[in-house]
């Protein structure tokens, strides 16, 4: 846990408006999916475990389409939330989605992975660690991990008509507060991202919590190859085997070195 005594990190801005028009890139970044889609689609066979898939903030299951039909072509039961639009951590979704966990848990009889997307991944992280008994691992798309009141992000404005509705306790501290996530995570993000600041996406780097970084817009994360690629390898570990990931030879420059989150440090 963090020193509470320590002062407080000056609040982060929303991306700079040249990066917000350069999400546009997620159009290009769709195209290079359906261009390497037959590749990615021979990227293996995995162990038939349960994946929930968890769509942003306002987004609902139909952004996440593609990825969950590549999920089920690598041989995983890959499920949407359910719950209709991700309009933040209310008491009604954060039980649906609780629900949703348990259902799957016990329909398949197996631990289940999580990948958020945005705001999702943070419903992922909240899974977690209410349930880390039902989660075998969480993998986050552009998670504002550590974001505080105070940060700001392109959706600042849309969120703040919503929050009355928010739980207080979900948003009420960063995610390095809460701990160590009890089971292992990775957290991909880019510093190009044009919705939320990169540096609030990182977790604290250990023997199992990872940032990888990739090159791409916010928009674009759940359709970008580069990206889709991390999240096969890290669903086709054995469980109780994770490791942290290692870029493919000759694909090393599409995942620069990452960073990691230090909480002392004024960011």
């Amino acid at each position: 846990m963090t020193d509470l005594s320590d002062p407080p990190r000056r609040p982060l801005q929303a991306p700079a408006q040249h990066l917000l028009m350069l999400e546009q890139r997620a159009l290009f970044e769709v195209s290079a999916l359906l261009a390497s889609a037959p590749l990615l689609r021979m990227l293996g066979r995995g162990d038939r475990h349960p994946v929930l898939v968890i769509p942003g903030f306002t987004a609902s299951d139909d952004s996440t389409v593609a990825l969950r039909y590549l999920l089920r072509s690598w041989g995983y039961w890959a499920h949407g939330w359910g719950l209709g639009s991700n309009v933040g951590p209310t008491e009604e979704k954060l039980a649906g989605i609780r629900d949703r966990l348990d259902a799957l848990h016990a329909r398949h009889g197996a631990r289940v992975s999580l990948v958020g997307w945005s705001l999702g991944g943070l419903n992922a992280r909240y899974l977690a660690r209410q349930t880390p008994e039902m989660v075998r691992q969480v993998i986050t798309l552009g998670s504002p991990l550590q974001m505080v009141q105070g940060d700001r992000s392109s959706a600042s404005g849309i969120a703040e008509r919503l929050e009355r509705l928010f739980d207080p306790a979900f948003v009420e501290m960063a995610d390095y507060e809460r701990g160590p996530l009890p089971v292992p995570s990775t957290a991909v993000y880019t510093r190009t991202d044009g919705v939320v600041r990169w540096q609030v996406c990182l977790d604290v780097a250990d023997a199992t919590h990872e940032n990888v970084e990739v090159r791409g817009s916010h928009a674009g994360l759940g359709f970008n190859p580069a990206v889709l690629y991390v999240v096969a390898d890290r669903l086709a570990q054995p469980e109780g085997e994770w490791q942290p990931f290692q870029a493919p030879p000759g694909l090393s420059c599409h995942y620069p070195k990452p960073e990691s989150w230090e909480p002392d440090r004024r960011h």
